[in-house]
């Protein structure tokens, strides 16, 4: 896709079009004389030059060049990658910036666009948060994850909050396009809050209007109907009146065990392998709710994601997995499981009621154990 060219605005060139530059981006940048500054886009194949240009001696500087809508670029000083900052830009702008080499990444002012005020008060929010993560990082290995995790989310909640004032207030910004990362589910939809969702229907809905034929609005627009499906496909686990999917593979033994024949059961669906860490750290807690609650109605159907059959085998037998499920594609992360129960990591658990539908989704250890108390 041919996404600029830069320093011209005639209609044709030996019969090759050149497209009309549509945004300019200029300003003050001191201490950074003599060098280049681009103007860039990130895609799936990389960086993409934009347009470039390079500081005058006065510490000033032009970019001009064509953008086929509005979107999120980047504006990049000197030669070194994280020397850039993010810029939502609609084809007409004009962005006028002021900055200095030591303090580009962390205080450069923006005007001439609506967003000016928002991108200051968005940047000072990350920057503090990045220092602070620097420091909760430094606890790795003295708190638990579960601590790390609710400090992580108490650092990040004052830029979430300020991301949902913005959208709210000026559903229409093309800055959004960066604000919309807090409104989207970090963890699974199992505690996403609604009033993210409602959000980002205001913010699609004000795109649609404004930049209809922007690539990014349909992209959102995408983005929503995969949220409300799964946030809908929740609500229905939690009133417990989703069937779960059925499972039908090949045990140890080569034989076909389906999930539909444990109806009548309480079931622990436990997607799990011999390489993952994690899940064979879990793997003694199953076991002893299996012991312990089994003459109760529950079992449990260990779905394996490993490739390899010879290790799996040694793996359940290793850790003492002593119930009679045990099922495996040997297909690894291409099992069509994944998508069709929404598996982003493993250990993956999911718990089934006696008629077969989903009640919970990735429960573990002692909230594992205390969802079957109360249903047993």
């Amino acid at each position: 896709m041919t996404l600029a060219s830069c320093g011209s605005d005639s209609e044709s060139t030996d019969g090759q079009e050149v497209l009309k530059n549509n945004f300019l981006v200029d300003g003050s940048i001191s201490g950074a004389e003599g060098m280049n500054v681009y103007f860039e886009t990130i895609s799936d194949q990389g960086t993409i030059a934009v347009a470039q240009s390079k500081v005058g001696t006065d510490s000033k500087f032009v970019i001009e060049g064509n953008i086929p809508g509005m979107g999120i670029y980047q504006l990049r000083l000197g030669e070194q990658e994280d020397m850039a900052i993010p810029l939502s830009v609609a084809s007409g702008d004009n962005i006028h910036i002021s900055s200095s080499v030591s303090n580009f990444t962390q205080d450069t002012k923006i005007t001439g666009v609506e967003w000016g005020g928002a991108y200051s008060g968005y940047m000072k929010l990350i920057n503090e948060f990045g220092a602070a993560q620097q420091g909760l990082m430094a606890q790795r290995g003295q708190v638990s994850d579960e601590v790390l995790q609710l400090k992580y989310n108490e650092l990040k909640k004052p830029i979430d909050d300020f991301a949902k004032k913005e959208i709210n207030k000026n559903p229409g910004s093309p800055f959004n396009i960066l604000l919309s990362n807090s409104l989207m589910p970090a963890n699974g939809i199992k505690d996403y809050p609604q009033e993210n969702l409602y959000l980002l229907k205001k913010m699609y809905t004000a795109y649609a209007k404004k930049y209809s034929d922007s690539p990014i609005t349909e992209s959102l627009g995408q983005q929503i109907t995969s949220i409300e499906a799964s946030f809908n496909d929740y609500q229905l686990m939690k009133d417990g009146k989703k069937l779960a999917p059925e499972i039908a593979l090949k045990t140890p033994e080569g034989n076909e065990l389906r999930l539909s024949s444990l109806k009548g059961k309480v079931v622990l669906i436990d997607f799990w392998a011999s390489w993952c860490g994690p899940c064979r750290k879990e793997n003694p807690n199953v076991v002893r709710l299996y012991n312990k609650y089994k003459s109760k109605g529950f079992t449990v159907f260990s779905v394996s994601l490993d490739e390899d059959g010879a290790k799996w085998k040694q793996a359940i037998e290793s850790d003492g997995l002593v119930w009679p499920n045990h099922v495996s594609d040997l297909l690894g992360w291409n099992t069509p499981l994944v998508q069709a129960y929404g598996i982003q990591g493993i250990p993956h658990t999911v718990l089934l009621d006696r008629s077969g539908n989903i009640i919970e989704v990735g429960l573990r250890g002692q909230d594992l154990e205390r969802k079957l108390v109360s249903i047993l």
